[in-house]
């Protein structure tokens, strides 16, 4: 049974990959940033995580976008152009010889403090970038089986306070919601937004498939841009299956028909129970099921353009 959207097999062949920093490709072992690193010393940075399949980065335009809105939000020069950036990736995937079952991790922070102080005028050197690539699926039992819930009482921020639509370093919010979801018993957190409407999970997208067959997410005020997100209400359009974006509480999710997440590293996975309520059936849904082959197709899709 699945304890989380992110559990994964140890593959042997991640202790000798080659970890690409600042334009080295390196051993895993020697991959390492200054103690003095903005990401480090206050979580100060933006990253991103892609999906690669037959040797491509899927929907990575979609993904340097969103690092680069959220690098120009934060005032952070990535030091790279998007090409750059691109080649950087396939550099890595090439001297890891890797081609399918890999996921990407893009990390970039501001780069080296001359002192461990928050101020960003008191960076010293270009930012920091990070890639790590490593060869890991989703738990076949993820897909298949789903994942359950719990309801924390750690609320989505507002944008005035930190904004949800970065994919900042700092994720101690979502560090926060994930410990009270698995010492309450269940896999994940969903979290709510300040009024109380759900809002998203601490690491992923939450989805119901109501009574009457619609597929329901939250408006998206309170939750990040997700890549994943945008493509399934994208694969919902094209197949004629009614989706929306709207305001809905716990009581629409416990009288739901389905439910599921969506994230990049396990694309669709169903969730079983919400705080203790069996969704549905309990099983994964007829059109849960549906949404992860059409999701894998549009993924094939998206790469085989490549």
């Amino acid at each position: 049974m699945a304890t989380g959207t992110h559990d994964h097999a140890d593959d042997p062949r991640n202790a000798s990959i080659l970890i690409w920093v600042n334009g080295e490709l390196l051993p895993r072992d020697r991959a390492m940033v200054s103690v003095f690193d903005s990401g480090f010393v206050l979580g100060d940075g933006v990253w991103e995580g892609l999906r690669v399949s037959g040797g491509h980065p899927a929907f990575l335009e979609m993904h340097l976008d969103r690092l680069e809105e959220g690098a120009r939000a934060i005032m952070l020069d990535l030091g790279m152009s998007r090409e750059q950036l691109t080649e950087a990736i396939y550099a890595t995937l090439r001297a890891n010889e890797m081609v399918d079952g890999v996921h990407v991790r893009l990390m970039v922070t501001r780069g080296i403090k001359s002192t461990p102080y928050q101020d960003p005028r008191v960076t010293i050197g270009p930012a920091t970038v990070v890639i790590i690539a490593e060869h890991k699926e989703p738990m076949p039992a993820t897909v298949t089986d789903g994942i359950t819930l719990f309801t924390t009482h750690v609320r989505r921020a507002t944008p005035d306070t930190l904004d949800p639509k970065l994919n900042a370093h700092s994720k101690l919010n979502d560090i926060q919601a994930c410990i009270q979801a698995y010492t309450a018993g269940a896999d994940e957190a969903l979290m709510l937004d300040p009024q109380g409407f759900v809002a998203t999970c601490n690491s992923t997208h939450f989805f119901i498939v109501t009574r009457d067959g619609e597929v329901w997410t939250s408006d998206g005020r309170f939750c990040l841009a997700g890549i994943t997100r945008a493509n399934v209400l994208e694969v919902c359009r094209r197949a004629g299956i009614p989706a929306r974006e709207t305001t809905f509480s716990l009581t629409d999710v416990y009288s739901a028909a389905e439910a599921f997440v969506t994230g990049t590293f396990a694309g669709v996975v169903p969730v079983r129970t919400v705080d203790g309520r069996t969704i549905g059936s309990g099983a994964r849904g007829t059109l849960t099921h549906r949404l992860q082959e059409l999701y894998q197709r549009h993924v094939a899709e998206d790469v085989g353009a490549r």
